[in-house]
């Protein structure tokens, strides 16, 4: 889509919502405009509520499997979320460690309102950002009607703008349902926004209809915890973001607690499916696979005899307790005897009842890789909107839009994206835009072929650089990065030249029941050994394993475990940079925009219709629809090379 340039004025970007993916959407804008200094860009960030910025209406908490990779990347990039967690965070922990490096992902309990003013005060703060109470109804094109010229609010006003980023999150025709129940309300009896639905489809968007759904909150004190497992944060706190020092953030954490459904508890599900919302008919919309309603887990997973039930802080100066795992659409009266028959909920008093919400999103295999409307030009979307859910995967989204509509906005034409080779980011998007979703997806670490290269301790060397270019990191920040970049670099460099003798050696590895050394090794050769890692092998080094004495300890621990990871896993990090550099050939390979596929001798009749029906950038893409075959692609690529002569 081509882009009219401005000239040197002030762009306008409008962006509609201000959950995760507006925030970071509206940041990202006006930080790239202030950063570049190649004329200022201004943003304007509508919220039906402004006490609703950067809200968290379901769980409490920031990160978790493949959601903390999201984090780090966002922060890695320039994005806000990480440091917002670190400074709003009640307790710390980094899961999966017991397997390896890849699937490690940090995840905290947040102060929801602590998290939510943090937010709040970084937009206020930000000089290009204007915040908007009101809701947007419509979208106006130019006169060639396939560009964003404005928007229409309530009153009727009409906003100029060069750039359009929707972020409704779950707020889009939304209505929260439980029982015979029927709110026409978003989460947290926010305002639904339904006007806004009808200018998309006049516009030519296909929306669909997605559900997903909140447990009930209880009074702290009506919880027997003596009844419940304690589940404390970890004794060293590992930051969500790459310039938060350890030291700065460490604090008291809150625990939270661990207990399990029962047999009765099922049983109460069971004789009152009929009155929930979700089996009563009075919701059609399709609900997450991967976080499902306690009534779903009982449907489903029948043969199951329990099922855990967290209990979570919403804050620090607030009784209200999250049950995670126990979200409904039960009636009140049902809700309550359900709750009760969980251990250490038998007098749980509730103060905000479950309930589901159903809410329009659109297909987003109408858009770019670069999440800008493929037939309108200046219209980017992010968050659930898209088809995806969680706090994490929107903020995500809502960077990479922000981005590119701050260079839509300034009449450029070479669109920001990260392939799936670069970060989880690209794999979240590329998956959203290329295959779609029948549900609200969720980003999961399986759903990355290159688990080993996209890990969470390496996301600034990863995306950093990325950032840097788009516009969003700082010059100091980056002078920062390029010094620990070199660090790892020079000490894997001095690991692998320099060569330990038996005599030296021995005594170390003795005490880690190591096998002895009969000649000399070299000092990375140790650290692949499955009992010994970095700091084992410090004390052989002739700088006591101290890449460099100037900077601080807890960027010199990122080094130290960056050079542990890199030595250990060399062979399976290579295997699979090989294979990513394979598939980058095909990403590297454009297909025209234009291209007639019905026209082309050979194509079966899906893959012609799929690839009309999506329009790939490249063969990557292309590679990944589903009824599009390697045969197919082998066609396209004889037909393409034909068409140049």
């Amino acid at each position: 889509m081509q882009h009219t340039a401005f000239g040197v004025r002030d762009r306008h970007i409008v962006v509609i919502g201000g959950g995760h993916a507006g925030c970071e959407a509206a940041l990202a804008a006006a930080r790239i405009g202030a950063l570049r200094g190649a004329g200022k860009i201004r943003v304007t960030l509508f919220a039906m509520s402004l006490d609703g910025i950067a809200m968290m209406p379901c769980n409490p908490c920031i990160g978790g499997s493949a959601k903390g990779h999201l984090v780090r990347e966002i922060d890695a990039l320039g994005g806000e979320m990480g440091k917002a967690i670190d400074a709003a965070f009640l307790q710390s922990r980094m899961l999966n460690t017991g397997k390896g490096p890849a699937v490690y992902s940090l995840r905290a309990q947040a102060d929801k309102k602590r998290y939510m003013a943090y937010m709040k005060q970084a937009l206020e703060r930000e000089p290009n950002i204007s915040l908007r109470e009101g809701e947007v109804r419509e979208l106006i094109l130019g006169e060639s009607s396939d560009t964003i010229r404005a928007v229409r609010t309530e009153s009727g006003a009409v906003v100029a703008c060069d750039a359009v980023i929707v972020c409704s999150g779950t707020y889009l025709n939304a209505r929260c349902l439980y029982g015979e129940t029927v709110n026409d309300v978003g989460p947290g009896g926010q305002r639904s926004s339904g006007i806004l639905s009808e200018s998309l489809r006049h516009l030519g968007f296909t929306l669909q209809r997605f559900k997903t759904g909140t447990p009930a909150r209880v009074h702290r004190r009506s919880i027997d915890f003596t009844k419940m497992a304690v589940q404390h944060g970890d004794d060293k706190i590992v930051p969500f973001s790459f310039g938060t020092d350890p030291a700065s953030v460490t604090r008291e954490q809150i625990p939270c607690y661990l207990t399990y459904t029962t047999p009765q508890t099922h049983d109460i599900i069971r004789e009152n499916l009929h009155r929930s919302a979700m089996y009563s008919g009075l919701i059609s919309a399709t609900g997450t696979r991967y976080c499902p309603s306690i009534e779903d887990k009982i449907v489903r997973f029948a043969d199951k005899e329990r099922h855990p039930v967290f209990i979570e802080p919403e804050g620090e100066d607030t009784e209200e307790m999250y049950v995670q795992g126990m979200s409904s659409a039960l009636p009140e009266d049902v809700q309550e005897r359900v709750y009760r028959s969980v251990p250490g909920l038998e007098n749980a008093e509730i103060m905000r009842p479950a309930y589901a919400i159903e809410y329009d999103c659109i297909d987003a295999t109408q858009l770019t890789l670069g999440l800008e409307a493929k037939h309108i030009g200046g219209l980017f979307f992010a968050g659930q909107i898209c088809g995806s859910s969680g706090y994490e995967e929107a903020a995500a989204q809502g960077l990479v839009a922000g981005i590119n509509a701050a260079i839509a906005a300034s009449g450029k034409n070479a669109p920001f994206h990260i392939t799936r080779a670069q970060g989880y980011i690209g794999v979240l998007i590329d998956d959203l835009v290329t295959k779609g979703t029948a549900e609200p997806y969720r980003m999961m670490t399986s759903r990355a072929e290159y688990r080993l290269l996209l890990r969470q301790d390496n996301a600034d060397l990863r995306l950093t650089p990325l950032g840097y270019q788009a516009g969003l990191i700082p010059e100091e920040r980056y002078a920062r990065f390029q010094q620990k970049k070199e660090l790892i670099e020079s000490e894997i460099k001095r690991l692998k030249s320099t060569t330990i003798s038996p005599e030296i050696a021995n005594p170390v590895l003795a005490e880690k029941n190591s096998t002895p050394l009969t000649s000399g090794a070299k000092l990375a050769d140790l650290i692949k050994r499955p009992e010994l890692d970095y700091l084992d092998i410090a004390p052989l080094t002739p700088n006591d394993g101290s890449p460099l004495p100037d900077l601080p300890s807890y960027v010199l621990d990122a080094v130290r475990e960056q050079v542990n990871i890199q030595i250990k896993y060399e062979g399976y990090i290579a295997m699979q940079q090989t294979q990513a550099e394979q598939i980058a050939k095909l990403e590297s390979r454009p297909l025209p925009p234009d291209l007639d596929y019905e026209g082309i001798t050979g194509l079966r009749i899906e893959a012609r219709q799929k690839l009309t029906k999506h329009r790939p950038a490249n063969f990557g893409q292309a590679s990944r629809i589903t009824g599009v075959s390697p045969a197919d692609l082998s066609i396209l690529m004889i037909y393409l090379k034909a068409r140049r002569g």
